[in-house]
């Protein structure tokens, strides 16, 4: 029941970066329910193995800039979700590096703002 939960968080997260962001850095094409949930799926795996071997490999990184590196792979893992998505034809695109860096920063901030208050 957890998983279905984060998923819909992520789903919502993802959402609200697209409503907000819409034209200025992200784009969605076909705004739908079914591609918004298999875009939470994807990101979720997305998170699951590649996030911690991209904060492995940009340890330093990380420490010389006290955490705030951790934005930048929050950034290439939208990207990277653009690119998924458009090999799916999911509709989503990322346009810029300010509408992803932005639209990872509105899903982080969302995503723990929801999980805080959907907790157990």
């Amino acid at each position: 029941m957890k998983i279905i939960i984060r998923l819909a968080v992520n789903a919502i997260a993802l959402y609200l970066a697209v409503v907000v962001l819409q034209g200025r850095g992200l784009n969605m094409t076909d705004p739908s329910i079914t591609n918004y949930a298999l875009l939470a799926l994807i990101f979720a795996v997305i998170n699951t193995f590649l996030k911690p071997i991209l904060k492995i490999v940009g340890c330093p990184i990380l420490v010389l800039t006290l955490g705030l590196g951790s934005l930048l792979i929050n950034t290439l893992l939208f990207y990277v979700l653009s690119w998924i998505s458009q090999q799916l034809h999911l509709g989503f695109e990322v346009t810029s590096f300010w509408g992803a860096f932005f639209g990872s920063l509105i899903v982080s901030v969302v995503s723990v703002i929801l999980n805080r208050v959907l907790r157990d």
